[in-house]
Formats: C-alpha cells, structure tokens, sequence
C-alpha cells in the first residue's frame, strides 16, 4: 500500500547531485505522519534581496565568526570571483528562480507518475509547479476524484546540475529534503536518491553535516549532529571563498584601512597552497572523502589548514570504486601517481577558482610527468595519447547511490580518482 513514510536522517543522498555528500545510507522506518502541509501554502524562508556573488548575506551568525561574504572579496578580486562564480563548487546549493531549478515546469513535462490507480491500490504521482509565490512539490495519492494532496514549496536548490538536483523545503526554522529531484542524464523527474519508491515522504530533515558541504554556513539551534532545526536568515548558499581562505575580516580590515600600504597581499587570509600537503588534502577531503563518515565536532567548525582528523573520524578503508560520497581523496591516495609525487594534491590537477575543464584536457596535466610512449595503448593507437584520463581514471557506476522511480532503478556513475591501469571492460 502506498504510503507516506518517514526516513532516518542519515543521508540526503545529495552527492549525486554536488559530487560530496558525506553520510550513508539510511533505513526507512514507518510514520504516521509525512510532513508534508496543505497545497499552495508557503514555507518561512524568504530569498535575500542579493543574487549570484552577494548571495552570500551578511548576518549575525556569519560575522560573529569574522566572515564577510564573498561580495566583499570580490571587491579586490574580481577575476577571480568571477571565474569561480561559474564553478560546480560556488553553485553547489543556490536560491530557487527559473534560471537556477534545471528541471521542467511545463504542462505535461512536470509529472513523476509513480504507480496508477487500481481497484484496490491508491496511485501516487508528484506535480512540479510555479506560481507567483514560488515552485512546488506535490503529492498526489488516491484515485481521480478521491485524493489527498501534499505540497511544500522549493526554498533552496540543491546541486548544480552537473549531474542532478535535489530541493530542500523549510518548515518553520526545520529544514527538510523533498521527494523528488532532477536527473539530468535523462532531463527527467526521478525519486531522490535513497527515497522508497511508492511512498510520499516530506520528512526528511537535512542535517548540518550535509549542508557543511553544499553551503558555506547555517546556524544550528541544537549541538545535537542529527539536528536540522537553523536560523533560516543565517544561510549562506554555496561554498564560497572563506569556506578555503578561513574568515576575512581582519584581511579587508587591514587592506582597507589605515595600515594598507604597509600590508602584504597575503597577511590576514589563509592561502591554501602554502599549507602542508596533508592540510591542502585535508582541506578537500572535508567534503570529498568516503571513509570519514563518524563526526568528532560539529559542522561548520572546520577551519582550512587544520587536522581534519580532529573533526571526523579517519577510516583506512577505502572503496575500491567510488561510492555515495565519491571518496576522491580516498581513492587518490591509493594511487602510485600520489604515492610516489610528494608534492601532489588536487589542484595539481583541478584550477578551484576556475569551471572544470573538458576531459580530455586532463591529459595534459598525465603527460607532465609521462612520456606517451611509455603506454602500451599509445604506441598502438597514437590517438589516445590526446585521453588518458577515460583510461585510467575511468567513470564507474556505483551501487551506493541509488534512485528507485516507478519500478524502475537509476544508478550514479562517478569518475574515479583511483589512478592506475584497468582491465578492459572497466573502462
């Protein structure tokens, strides 16, 4: 029987979508109550009058810990700021408009049609619609003529599109994941990732440590881990240049006021590249990592260059493919390239103030330090020497991200940062 069920909130299944979610999978247990409000009613969060770089608002919460916001940044660092504002990592969550929600509201197009009606079974559907008010999600169980419905409008979006989107609605200073979401492989409306299929579950709340890697801050009302009780006007969408270079305050203090001249560009503000290679990586694996799943503190108390193993658990066991989390770090780590280049991180690879480049461009950065001719496959078919990458970083389906919509299941597939040479039929 189809039914509105509640969910454990141990993961929001949001990696599919940002590439970093970070808690795995949960069990479904039942609810009486879904979660869910009467059609056409509205949640409390308002978005802030600021769109594209001066999302990140000011407010007490965020300054109390010395941020300004990368509005503020960009005011000296405009090129920079710019090119980043296009990044997956700067759109990783954003505030809902036409432009920023990839999925169709069009007539037709806006159905997810999870089971008909039968004699004896309820059939379950979800409309996606836009009004004057905003765009929502509904629920729609029972028989023609005889259904209940559910509707919670999209406060914040979720992902950049890259691969998908997934929606996040507030009730009152509770934040919470909708039902369905966006698959952009198929340009469809699909369950979210981890959700029972034939079930209409508005009860999923979003915890601070998801959030701490799809936005820069939010202030929890409860230390408990599993809390998603916020203060709404303290949410500041997408990671931003402070979640990297730490608290800015004190940096346009001093370059703006009267010690300027004096100042070096750097004092004041934290640049990731001068920092140990095990604090860069650190740095990433905050979001990027599959194995540290157990939190030692609370989200949002990262700071860059600091142990990250004083805030999540290490785990030496990594998956051999990616898996929910992606677990990049993870898997980089076990690469000879890694292993035998004691200067190599991530951005010896990836330009984080720049939009990811083409593929094959990576290329490049393998032929930095190898000849092409050392490759078997290279000295057959000259040609592939322009894509190592889809080689021996091949993309891979996993198993622990998984969407189940109408009877039929969707899995991610993941690039993996495992470096090395893989049998044919997994490339």
């Amino acid at each position: 029987m189809i039914g509105i069920r509640t969910v454990l909130p141990l993961c929001m299944g949001l990696s599919l979508f940002a590439g970093n979610c970070v808690m795995p999978s949960a069990c479904v247990m039942p609810s009486a109550v879904g979660g869910g409000m009467l059609e056409g009613a509205s949640s409390a969060a308002q978005e802030p009058a600021l769109p594209g770089l001066a999302s990140s608002s000011r407010n007490d919460g965020f300054e109390r810990h010395g941020y300004v916001g990368d509005k503020v940044c960009a005011t000296c660092h405009r090129k920079e700021a710019e090119a980043y504002a296009r990044t997956g990592h700067r759109l990783s969550s954003q505030w809902p408009s036409s432009r920023s929600i990839l999925g169709n509201f069009d007539a037709g197009a806006n159905l997810l049609v999870i089971k008909q009606a039968s004699q004896d079974e309820p059939g379950l559907s979800f409309r996606m619609d836009r009004s004057s008010s905003g765009f929502y999600e509904t629920a729609v169980i029972g028989w023609p003529g005889a259904s209940t419905k559910l509707s919670e409008r999209i406060d914040v979006v979720i992902g950049s599109g890259r691969r998908g989107q997934t929606y996040l609605f507030w009730k009152a200073d509770r934040l919470f994941e909708l039902p369905v979401s966006f698959w952009t492989k198929g340009q469809r409306w699909i369950n979210s990732p981890g959700y029972e299929d034939g079930s209409a579950n508005f009860s999923r709340p979003a915890i601070p440590r998801c959030l701490e890697c799809h936005a820069t801050y939010v202030q929890p009302l409860s230390p408990d881990f599993l809390t998603n009780r916020y203060v709404p006007s303290t949410l500041v969408l997408g990671i931003d240049c402070e979640t990297c270079h730490g608290p800015g305050r004190s940096h346009v203090r001093l370059h703006l006021g009267s010690l300027r001249r004096k100042a070096n560009a750097s004092e004041n503000i934290l640049n990731p590249t001068k920092f140990a290679r095990e604090r860069q990586i650190d740095l990433c694996a905050l979001c990027h990592n599959g194995s540290r799943q157990e939190q030692l503190r609370a989200a949002f108390t990262y700071q860059p260059g600091d142990d990250l193993n004083r805030y999540l658990m290490s785990n030496s066991k990594v998956a051999t493919v990616p898996d929910v989390h992606g677990d990049q770090v993870g898997l980089l780590q076990m690469s000879r390239c890694y292993l035998s280049s004691p200067k190599m991180t991530c951005s010896t690879c990836h330009d984080v103030h720049a939009p990811e480049q083409p593929v094959a461009l990576y290329s490049a950065k393998c032929l930095g330090c190898h000849q092409a001719r050392q490759c078997a496959v290279v000295r057959k078919t000259p040609a592939s020497a322009n894509n190592c990458i889809d080689c021996h970083m091949p993309v891979q389906q996993t198993s622990g991200l998984v969407s189940e919509t109408a009877g039929q299941v969707i899995y991610a597939k993941l690039r993996s940062h495992w470096i090395r040479v893989y049998a044919p039929q997994a490339r």
